[in-house]
């Protein structure tokens, strides 16, 4: 792995675990095992390189959930695949975390990638959720843009509430009652 991967995956990690203020440039490059001239030969400073860190995390998350997104099965089937893949819960969302990062919000350009991965999930699931009406799995009357947004909302939620209890059963409990939710809207023929 090169220099400027290892700040990088330095920093995105340091970001999950501590926030922006708290990942300060010395222990991106004690993590990294890189020093100051390598790090500001890669990069102009702590914020270019947090949001090379945020576009990469950004980047990871939309692939993976292009994975359950594009697979074979009902709007449903891949949904639930994708609300029920493994994860890190406790640890909370790499992108949505950061939506409660004062820093990372007040900058525009840090800002860009959270903004844009989470308006890519919320459209990606109604168009996952908008297929399945057209092909006849859900009922007519399901509205996929609002349901694609509570599904982001009650996954990111899950997230918070499975942290505030240090458990994964708040999680699991969420995804489970927006599955219900969704479980209404499949066509009786398909039930």
């Amino acid at each position: 792995m090169s220099t400027a991967d290892r700040l990088i995956e330095s920093t995105r990690e340091l970001l999950w675990e501590r926030g922006y203020t708290g990942t300060s440039p010395k222990a991106i490059q004690q993590r990294a095992g890189a020093g100051q001239g390598s790090m500001y030969h890669h990069f102009t400073g702590k914020p270019d390189l947090a949001l090379a860190a945020i576009r990469r995390t950004a980047e990871e998350m939309r692939a993976k959930a292009e994975e359950q997104f594009s697979a074979p099965g009902t709007a449903v089937e891949r949904i639930t695949a994708y609300l029920h893949r493994e994860r890190d819960v406790l640890k909370g969302c790499p992108v949505g975390r950061l939506t409660q990062d004062p820093d990372v919000m007040a900058d525009a350009l840090l800002r860009a990638p959270v903004d844009e991965t989470l308006a890519w999930l919320r459209t990606r699931l109604a168009e996952v959720l908008a297929e399945g009406r057209e092909r006849g799995e859900l009922d007519a009357a399901l509205e996929p843009a609002a349901t694609a947004a509570s599904v982001v909302a009650v996954l990111q939620g899950g997230y918070v509430l499975a942290r505030a209890a240090d458990s994964v059963q708040p999680f699991e409990q969420a995804i489970s009652g927006v599955l219900g939710l969704l479980g209404a809207y499949v066509s009786p023929a398909r039930a």
